[in-house]
């Protein structure tokens, strides 16, 4: 009897702890599951997911098909040229006027990490100028988001960037987006783009 309850209760650790596994939301080859938003440039290259202006130079956007209300997302981007973009959560698009919030990433000294609110109150919270010496410009780094309810926290190469609770957030809903930045000029990698959804 005590055999068969611990083999009761290790099947059911297994399978609670593969639904908060990390879930790939990018495969490698393609756009499936994403949207894009404007006329800038979004391909899939060796691997990698690549954001690039076009010739308007305008904001562009890709944003998931599918909403995220807590979760924590890690990805790996590299910066080339100008490198202003973002990661947007609980996002919503009508064309690429986006609603929701944005963790930046921009090149150095331009707060990368913080959080902003488009089309609101703008920059909620930025970090510190220690904080903001974790970014490898031009290298490969990796950003961690958690948002769960309305407390937002971000890691960049494993330096904790913000810590933020906000009401508002926390009663949004929405995708998870990248940005392009207008002004043109503008390319970035992505790679290694996994979601790992939080149930309360």
């Amino acid at each position: 009897m005590i055999k068969s309850t611990i083999l009761v209760l290790s099947l059911f650790l297994g399978l609670a702890a593969s639904a908060d596994e990390a879930k790939s939301i990018f495969n490698g080859k393609d756009l499936t599951g994403w949207k894009v938003h404007g006329t800038e440039k979004w391909f899939v290259e060796n691997g990698e997911l690549v954001c690039e202006s076009g010739p308007e130079g305008k904001y562009g956007y890709l944003s998931t098909e599918k909403t995220y209300k807590d979760f924590e997302l890690t990805v790996d981007f590299k910066q080339s040229a100008d490198g202003n973009s973002g990661i947007f959560f609980r996002s919503s698009l009508d064309g690429t006027k986006i609603s929701g919030w944005q963790v930046e990433v921009a090149p150095p000294g331009s707060n990368s990490g913080g959080v902003y609110e488009s089309y609101g109150r703008g920059w909620l919270i930025k970090p510190g100028a220690e904080e903001q010496k974790a970014l490898k410009f031009g290298e490969w780094n990796t950003m961690k988001i958690r948002v769960v309810g309305g407390h937002v926290t971000t890691w960049l190469n494993g330096k904790q960037m913000i810590d933020l609770k906000d009401e508002k957030i926390g009663k949004a809903n929405g995708s998870i987006a990248l940005q392009i930045h207008s002004g043109g000029g503008i390319k970035v990698n992505w790679k290694n783009l996994k979601v790992t959804e939080i149930s309360e």
